[in-house]
């Protein structure tokens, strides 16, 4: 089986899902530290590509409309306790997103664009839906340089088949996506750089 498709990602997180929150416990407060970012106000309209089992949903503002859509149904049964009267959940593709051009005022991408297979054509898919001025939030792992060292090389082979991509490179992703979108933020995060908060700005 190939490994980097949409069939095994939902395998595999189908899989991960009933211990995917303690997997990822430890990235709470950078979670909010990203959300503080993007800034969401009440009557915004938000959307969460990626939300797994909803860790993102807690921390958002309740007057805010939240649609958080993840390919993997087992993912999203999870994160049903999470969402209140004013956050829906939907089974969709990041490739693909079934939402309209420019309706959405904030887009969330946490810990997908080193996991789906096209991550250009998912940050593509989340600036279509974006309005003028809308903002993408990014918290990820990326490395800086095109060449990663041998030994995340060599780690990765076994992590990208299990869990995730180590050794994707944002601004190789916001390249070949071809959006409309400015970077107006760039930090680090944790791991010496290797995650890192990405805020960008649609321009039109």
């Amino acid at each position: 089986m190939a490994f980097d498709t949409n069939r095994w990602n939902r395998l595999r997180y189908t899989f991960w899902a009933p211990v995917y929150d303690l997997l990822v416990r430890g990235l709470d407060r950078k979670r909010r530290s990203s959300l503080a970012l993007l800034d969401p106000r009440p009557g915004e309209r938000l959307l969460i590509v990626g939300a797994g089992t909803g860790a993102d949903l807690p921390h958002l503002p309740a007057g805010c409309l939240v649609l958080a859509t993840d390919l993997t149904p087992a993912m999203l049964r999870r994160a049903r306790p999470r969402a209140g009267e004013r956050k829906h959940l939907a089974v969709m593709d990041g490739h693909a997103l079934a939402v309209r051009d420019g309706v959405v005022d904030g887009v969330i991408l946490h810990l997908v664009l080193a996991v789906i297979p096209d991550p250009a054509r998912c940050l593509r898919e989340g600036a279509r839906v974006l309005r003028p001025g809308g903002r993408v939030v990014v918290f990820d792992k990326f490395v800086r340089t095109r060449r990663p060292p041998a030994a995340l090389r060599a780690c990765n082979a076994v992590i990208r088949v299990l869990f995730t991509d180590m050794t994707r490179r944002f601004e190789d992703i916001l390249a070949a996506s071809g959006a409309d979108l400015v970077t107006v933020h760039d930090q680090a995060a944790m791991l010496g750089g290797l995650y890192r908060y990405v805020l960008l700005r649609k321009g039109r």
